[in-house]
């Protein structure tokens, strides 16, 4: 038994190192290199997102998940007003492909095409630093809000869904983003209205997570897919990061990104 449970953790760890690898690669090098890998991400997460709500799928998987690459790499070099259509295509490709689940298809793939959009955008636009910012803020969160949750305990957060999620965990997620944020003010000279944001970056990037567990809890899965040996699937690794991501798109309408400072290409 203890050896079947080292094989498993070197699985996971080889996994692991892989993805850090290969992420880090992608977001250093940045343009054509970053865009590809950010749409096929997206292409590979609605591939999983058919195979876990329609059971009488016939190769719909493959072709709405080559759209959405399709569709990713378009609209990341086309002007925003073109991007927008183009980016529900994926979404609106569903309702005529789908046999089952059709709506939550549709809900979740919108999630997953602008958080893609949204991600080659921000490394685009404002570099490395701020994309480091993102993705900190969102690892920050889900590790000091398991590992907060485990020692404090307390009060579920929504125990029908995630039962192992608690309110002590949820809040030390939001003050561990809310430190990061105070952090990359210092570094870039951004005015600590960038706190208040990652703080609700946090926040969306747990309803993302939780979303997602709702998902595969509809669908009777642990995960969304096998495909990541030792850690399920694409979904399963990044249903924070898309909360996150698609959340900023939609944020920095309403507010200047970065706070305080002038935006520059």
């Amino acid at each position: 038994m203890s050896a079947h449970r080292w094989d498993d953790l070197r699985v996971r760890l080889a996994s692991a190192v892989v993805m850090i690898v290969v992420g880090v690669f992608g977001v250093a090098m940045g343009g054509w290199v970053f865009h590809v890998l950010i749409a096929a991400a997206s292409g590979v997460m609605v591939w999983e997102l058919v195979c876990l709500l329609d059971t009488g799928r016939q190769r719909t998987q493959y072709i709405l998940g080559i759209a959405t690459f399709v569709v990713a790499m378009a609209a990341i070099r086309l002007p925003g007003s073109f991007a927008l259509p183009l980016l529900m295509v994926p979404a609106m490709l569903g309702f005529a492909r789908m046999e089952q689940g059709a709506t939550r298809y549709g809900v979740f793939t919108t999630l997953i095409v602008f958080a893609g959009f949204g991600m080659m955008s921000l490394r685009d636009d404002l570099g490395l630093i701020w994309m480091l910012w993102l993705i900190i803020t969102v690892v920050v969160t889900d590790v000091f809000g398991y590992f907060a949750g485990r020692a404090l305990g307390g009060p579920k957060f929504w125990p029908k869904v995630s039962p192992k999620k608690t309110w002590s965990g949820t809040a030390a997620g939001w003050i561990a983003a809310a430190l990061v944020g105070l952090l990359f003010a210092w570094i870039t000279g951004a005015s600590v209205g960038l706190a208040g944001i990652s703080v609700a970056v946090s926040m969306a990037s747990q309803i993302g997570d939780i979303a997602e567990s709702a998902l595969k809890r509809k669908a009777g899965v642990k995960d969304s897919s096998s495909l990541i040996p030792g850690h399920g699937g694409l979904l399963d690794r990044f249903d924070g990061m898309l909360g996150a991501a698609v959340f900023l798109v939609f944020a920095t309408q309403i507010v200047d990104f970065p706070p305080g400072l002038p935006v520059t290409p």
